[in-house]
């Protein structure tokens, strides 16, 4: 099923296209990009991910780790999922007309509402603000959906809509969620979290949608870019604020190298090979997106842990050193071996392929050297890269 214009160029920002039934994009269709509306989308999402890693960093300095990890994981959740549904139904039913547009607008403005939610949910567990950004984001998700079953027919209309069934009924649970007692959130999220997973897995069980492998593949790096540039920015806003207000700076320079490190090469290995050629199916592509919550969720977290040593370099974190070192070299472990998971096991052979896990294994080590211990987790990881550089250029 393809449209007249599926491959036709895109429209200038300035310039949408008239407003028309919505059909499906051609799943082959060449040189297929990210839309500055979809840069522009992603950008205001990582608003709501800079706020998460934020209250997560005052958590975790302050010894609260299950209060914090608590938060993150629900924060991060909605932040990433309502992020990957709208990113998928784009790359089949992207239209690019004046309705598409707005209600992507109206979902920018939802996660903006959540993102002021956070800290509510981190403090109290308050979810009201944070609920009701997330709706906004979801029951916008739902227009988009029924506006595609309006211009499909038969498999197709019944998959749209069944997306936007499924997705209307769990909103309706989650409003339900902020009439129960705060102690049930512990144990209703996760039946939520599985409820919301099951969605496409269900719409798309007799016939999958046309997205776009490259196109996916381009959008899912876009999303670490910037997370990892918020890691960055995060970690450069902490290191500034201690050199204002401390003395003996020297301390920040192994935190500051070992950071760099540690981002410099993040970037490196998740963009060492390409990928959407693995991205064959729903079978490969199900796993493999919902995998990249676990890869977002542990980059924004590097950032959230550099800010935490830096505090502990300068004597203001209540933690102890090796603590705050792992606040940074556990979720660098985490990201090294899933993006091996995800990404390098499909494309690499020999020694190449156990470098993800060793080296995942070598950074949680670094714990044990508690000051010293960022600065020896970004040596791993250059080292790392290094090697991988180095077996590449050989089979080459």
């Amino acid at each position: 099923m393809t449209s007249d214009s599926a491959a036709a160029p895109h429209p200038h920002p300035a310039d949408p296209r008239p407003v028309r039934r919505m059909v499906p994009r051609d799943r082959n269709e060449s040189h297929r990009v990210a839309t500055p509306l979809e840069l522009f989308f992603d950008l205001c999402f990582v608003v709501a991910v800079g706020q998460a890693g934020r209250e997560l960093a005052h958590a975790l300095a302050a010894g609260h780790y299950g209060e914090g990890l608590r938060g993150y994981g629900f924060s991060f959740f909605a932040i990433w999922w309502a992020w990957m549904n709208f990113t998928w139904f784009a790359s089949a039913y992207d239209c690019d007309d004046v309705p598409y547009r707005v209600t992507t607008l109206v979902q920018i403005a939802g996660v903006l509402i959540l993102a002021a939610g956070v800290p509510r949910l981190f403090v109290s567990q308050d979810l009201v603000l944070g609920v009701a950004g997330y709706v906004v984001m979801r029951l916008a998700m739902v227009t988009q959906w029924l506006r595609a079953a309006a211009g499909e027919q038969g498999e197709a209309r019944q998959v749209a809509l069944r997306y936007a069934g499924g997705v209307a009924l769990c909103q309706v649970a989650w409003v339900v969620v902020l009439l129960l007692p705060h102690g049930a959130l512990t144990f209703v999220f996760p039946i939520g979290v599985v409820a919301e997973l099951a969605v496409p897995v269900w719409a798309e069980l007799r016939m999958q949608t046309t997205w776009h492998p490259h196109h996916i593949a381009e959008r899912y790096g876009l999303f670490t870019l910037i997370v990892l540039g918020e890691t960055v920015a995060a970690a450069t806003v902490a290191m500034q604020s201690a050199v204002d207000e401390h003395e003996g700076v020297g301390r920040l320079v192994p935190v500051a190298i070992g950071g760099l490190l540690i981002c410099f090469s993040a970037w490196w290995i998740y963009f060492a090979r390409p990928v959407h050629e693995h991205l064959r199916s729903n079978r490969q592509a199900f796993a493999w997106g919902y995998g990249h919550y676990v890869v977002f969720a542990s980059a924004a977290a590097i950032g959230t842990g550099l800010e935490v040593a830096v505090e502990s370099a300068v004597h203001k974190a209540e933690i102890s050193a090796a603590a705050a070192t792992a606040t940074v070299t556990v979720p660098t472990a985490v990201y090294l071996f899933t993006v091996w998971l995800l990404h390098s096991r499909h494309t690499k052979s020999g020694i190449a392929q156990v470098l993800g896990p060793a080296g995942a294994v070598l950074v949680l080590a670094c714990t044990a050297f508690g000051d010293s211990g960022v600065l020896a987790a970004g040596l791993v990881c250059a080292l790392i890269v290094a090697v991988g550089v180095a077996l590449h250029a050989r089979e080459a």
